[in-house]
């Protein structure tokens, strides 16, 4: 691939689930990378022909040396809230762009529309990236299909029923590495500044189907056991408790209607999005192997 001229193209939460992708993607591409990092350790896993900073968005003057003569930034905020007008204040000093990682919490569909802390920090940020004067582009991610291995692979891995709540409720799951695909291809293709783009799957599916979908692709069913959402909120430990409310309550309000499903990646990449029997058959292994073997 022929480099691209120009500065580098800040990465912030270039260890996640897209992060990491969109570094792979920039660098495929030509782009020149800088990733920002809290400890230079966690980049051991990062391409070597990179450029790494160490930063925190808890200390915004600490971003200094990795908003140097950078033009745009992918934003991913992993952070409380408290500083989050400094760091934009910051970004608006150096840079001309942002591309930012937030939520469909503005779509006209109700399992996106209920008030929770997460929706009101990114409601927050795109605030002040708007009033900043930066150009900016959002990217709005629904349901990650890659949630099915934090959710059901350990159960599925020892051979029990999934047991989890509302198995009526349809999302329209996307792979992470769509999501990296439009990210990327908004950082460094022109005509993506303004943009606020709702990322799906293609495909509304309820929980049971998806469990389903991964039975199919291992060859043997997989037995979906409905829980009470009470009886799944006191199996929760305390600290994931927020998170399972907000998702007990999306799910609750989504019962009874097909998930929102837009056609945004195939739009800006040129191909439909992965379906969630492709995300399935391409980790099968995850729900089949221990991810954390002894030997």
């Amino acid at each position: 691939m022929t480099p691209v001229d120009g500065p580098p193209v800040l990465v912030t939460g270039a260890t996640g689930r897209v992060g990491r992708s969109v570094v792979d993607l920039l660098t495929d591409a030509g782009v020149p990378v800088r990733v920002l990092v809290r400890r230079s350790e966690s980049a051991a896993t990062l391409p070597t022909n990179i450029e790494v900073v160490t930063g925190d968005l808890t200390v915004p003057e600490s971003l200094d040396a990795a908003l140097h003569a950078v033009s745009t930034v992918f934003l991913v905020w992993t952070a409380p809230p408290q500083t989050a007008a400094a760091v934009v204040d910051r970004l608006a000093a150096h840079a001309q762009r942002v591309v930012y990682l937030s939520a469909p919490h503005r779509t006209p569909h109700p399992f996106f529309r209920q008030p929770n802390p997460m929706a009101a920090l990114h409601a927050e940020i795109e605030r002040l990236i708007a009033d900043s004067g930066l150009d900016s582009t959002i990217i709005r991610p629904g349901m990650f299909a890659s949630n099915a291995l934090f959710w059901w692979a350990a159960a599925i891995r020892a051979n029990r029923p999934v047991r989890w709540p509302y198995r009526a409720a349809e999302t329209a799951p996307i792979d992470d590495r769509d999501v990296a695909a439009v990210v990327a291809r908004t950082l460094y293709e022109d005509g993506h500044a303004g943009g606020d783009y709702v990322l799906t799957g293609s495909e509304s599916l309820s929980q049971a189907e998806q469990v389903d979908i991964i039975g199919d692709v291992l060859g043997r069913p997989i037995a979906f056991e409905e829980l009470p959402p009470d009886e799944f909120r006191r199996e929760t430990p305390e600290a994931a408790r927020p998170a399972v409310d907000m998702l007990l309550t999306a799910w609750n309000a989504a019962m009874g209607q097909p998930a929102y499903v837009t056609s945004t990646v195939a739009d800006i990449l040129g191909t439909p999005p992965r379906t969630f029997r492709q995300w399935a058959t391409d980790h099968a292994t995850a729900f089949t192997e221990d991810p954390h073997p002894t030997n």
